[in-house]
């Protein structure tokens, strides 16, 4: 192993970008993108008309682009990873807690 893998985050490792930088930024991108917008869902979301929506995913698109480049080397998708979790962790508790009040 050369000091490139040593230093490669998870998915940067995952996806092999040290031996195929094409395929493999394609796919990281790929992913930050998605976590990206899971999190932007399960945490930020408002209904929006659909032109502010295009506007917000255009921008969550091209930051996704500098976050894809600092994510070979830090670990910029397993922390929207953790990020998704506990959003999903607080909208279920969230959604729990209402159940229960409308039922009493």
């Amino acid at each position: 192993m050369g000091l490139l893998e040593n230093r490669l985050s998870v998915f940067a490792a995952i996806y092999k970008v040290d031996t195929n930088p094409e395929l493999g930024m394609w796919l990281l991108y790929g992913t930050i993108v998605l976590l990206s917008i899971i999190a932007y869902k399960l945490g930020f979301a408002h209904k929006l008309p659909m032109l502010k929506s295009l506007i917000v995913y255009i921008f969550l698109l091209l930051g996704c682009t500098i976050l894809s480049f600092l994510g070979v080397f830090l670990p910029v998708a397993e922390g929207l990873i953790v990020i998704c979790l506990v959003l999903l962790i607080y909208r279920i508790r969230r959604h729990t807690d209402q159940r229960k009040t409308v039922d009493l």
